[in-house]
């Protein structure tokens, strides 16, 4: 290394000499500014000899060092430059100079986030000036995988340097799953990136386990200089040895994961390996292959074999095989559940029209089977009846935004952008009862307090919960979903309704000639799916030839407010759209 930097010392100063034409230059006046040069950089006498100021001449004039010197003698003892502008600072840079310098700035520029790499700064950009004064803009020939919006990436110095100089942080943090931020000690270990993302390894006392924090959720760093740094040896790649991504769980969770690898994803599966400890186990037919890999069965093991789609079938363990099947369905509904406008034209049409309209697919399974799963927790050991569950939102106020998921929203603003939530209830009908509801309409609102006004009548009490007999026009205002959590059939006691019966409150007498000439429609709908109905439409509910189950739940909406003192009984304003 010394020999080459002197060697650059003395090409430079034999450079500038030539470039100075003002006076003459003789070999032995060569030979003594390189002496001199070499005493002023290194401080101590370099005895060049007249051999090797001849050899660097003879390289300054060749193509080996890229310079093409034009050294000439003239008068057969003094040298000069024949170009009297030429310089060896001042060469050009050749195209394949060029790339390699415009590809090293490129993977330099990577690491600018690190002070270990800093004094490279200014360097870098020199380069990015030189190369494009050189040559004209062009694309890279490497391209790195980056995301410079990713957050967090301003705080990698700050964590390397206290990781290198074993230091205590004080971190103030917020998981993507905790309410709120939290602040605590933590003793770093290494950094780790994954998938173009960073994280932090560590602990935050001697005998907790390691943590691997996401730079991104980091919200602010301190330092604390009264606890001692616990200096564990924590070696990455032992940690990380049977961990796909930075999820490492214990060593019961290792399993033997065999995987079927369909055509044409086999060949870049076997070219680059899932992970280390891929075995090839057998080539099967049409190309296909079966692997297995020893590895914990974390999340981003699932979400790699979800990023081959159809390419790749889990085989065993079983409880892989089921998460990644659940993770498929519950992505296939969202494509199933996701509506349209015209859809949502249809239904406004047809509740306008008929009464009523059913949209299936509102909800995926998953959302289904969280609500039945809220529901089954708030009743187990409650002396409530299920039948019936009024108030059901504010009671339950977990079950909100899965009822009011984006879907159901869109439907209450296209039908009326004004409307808010008038009740929630929850009806469970009983296995071991077999009801049957006779043919009516929904006359009855359920509202505050119980105060005579104008226009309202029949009051009734039901349940504790007070009702009145509003005016025509509130109910033709209102409008409800029935939200169906199982499959509702002919089977069960589907609802039976008249279309268009919405138009205005019957009689009794009415009603019954209305439903014994009219061909009633019965509405099966499937599980997640909902029912638009108008309050006055002829509905009934006929007796159920099976004990499965029929849960609803029933919403209804208004966006006229009551007259007098009236007040709607479970008003909710809906949630504003995003």
């Amino acid at each position: 290394m010394a020999q080459n930097k002197n060697a650059l010392i003395r090409y430079r100063t034999i450079d500038k000499c030539l470039q100075n034409s003002y006076r003459t230059w003789t070999l032995n006046d060569l030979i003594e500014a390189c002496s001199d040069a070499l005493y002023e950089y290194e401080g101590r006498d370099v005895n060049v000899s007249k051999r090797t100021i001849q050899l660097d001449i003879q390289l300054m004039r060749s193509d080996k060092l890229g310079y093409n010197a034009p050294i000439e003698v003239y008068d057969k003892k003094f040298y000069r430059y024949a170009d009297e502008d030429y310089s060896i600072t001042e060469i050009p840079l050749n195209e394949t100079d060029m790339n390699v310098l415009s590809e090293t700035v490129e993977m330099l520029k990577q690491f600018k986030d690190f002070s270990l790499f800093s004094e490279l700064g200014g360097i870098i950009q020199r380069l990015e000036d030189k190369i494009y004064t050189e040559k004209t803009d062009q694309p890279s020939i490497i391209h790195l995988d980056k995301n410079e919006h990713l957050r967090g990436l301003e705080h990698l110095d700050i964590l390397y340097q206290a990781i290198l100089k074993k230091m205590v942080l004080k971190l103030g943090y917020r998981s993507f799953k905790a309410r709120s931020a939290q602040e605590f000690d933590f003793h770093p270990f290494i950094l780790k990136e994954f998938n173009n993302r960073w994280f932090l390894v560590g602990k935050k006392k001697a005998s907790s386990s390691v943590m691997t924090l996401a730079l991104d959720r980091i919200l602010s760093i301190d330092f604390n200089t009264k606890i001692d740094y616990i200096d564990e040896e924590f070696d990455g790649d032992s940690f990380y040895e049977n961990t796909i991504g930075v999820t490492v769980m214990g060593e019961q969770h290792i399993q033997k994961v065999v995987l079927k690898v369909k055509r044409p994803h086999s060949p870049y599966v076997l070219t680059k390996p899932l992970h280390h400890s891929q075995l090839l186990i057998k080539e099967l037919g049409n190309g296909a292959i079966m692997i297995e890999l020893n590895v914990h069965h974390n999340f981003e093991l699932e979400r790699i074999i979800l990023g081959f789609g159809d390419g790749i079938q889990v085989v065993e363990p079983a409880t892989l095989r089921h998460s990644v099947l659940a993770r498929l369905q519950n992505g296939a509904d969202l494509y199933r559940t996701e509506m349209s406008e015209a859809g949502l034209k249809k239904a406004k049409r047809n509740l306008r029209q008929r009464g009523h309209s059913i949209l299936n697919d509102i909800y995926t399974q998953r959302e289904v089977k969280k609500m039945l799963n809220i529901l089954k927790k708030y009743f187990d050991g409650s002396d409530e009846p299920t039948y019936g569950k009024r108030r059901l939102l504010k009671d339950i106020p977990s079950l909100e935004p899965l009822l009011l998921n984006e879907n159901l929203l869109g439907i209450v603003r296209f039908i009326d952008p004004e409307a808010f939530l008038t009740k929630a209830i929850y009806f469970d009908k009983p296995q071991t009862q077999n009801w049957a509801v006779a043919w009516h309409q929904d006359v009855p609102i359920n509202v505050e307090e119980k105060i005579p006004t104008e226009g309202y009548t029949s009051w009734t009490l039901k349940k504790g919960i007070n009702s009145v007999c509003p005016p025509e026009d509130v109910l033709h205002n209102v409008f409800t979903l029935r939200i169906h959590l199982d499959d509702t059939n002919t089977l069960n006691g589907a609802l039976k309704v008249i279309p268009g019966s919405h138009k205005q409150r019957f009689s009794d007498k009415e009603m019954n000639t209305i439903t014994s000439n009219s061909n009633p429609r019965i509405c099966a709908i499937e599980s997640g799916g909902v029912h638009l109905m108008k309050p006055l439409i002829l509905h009934s509910s006929p007796r159920s030839t099976t004990q499965k189950k029929r849960r609803v739940i029933h919403l209804e909406f208004s966006s006229m407010e009551l007259a007098g003192e009236l007040d709607w009984l479970e008003r909710m304003q809906l949630p504003t759209s995003t």
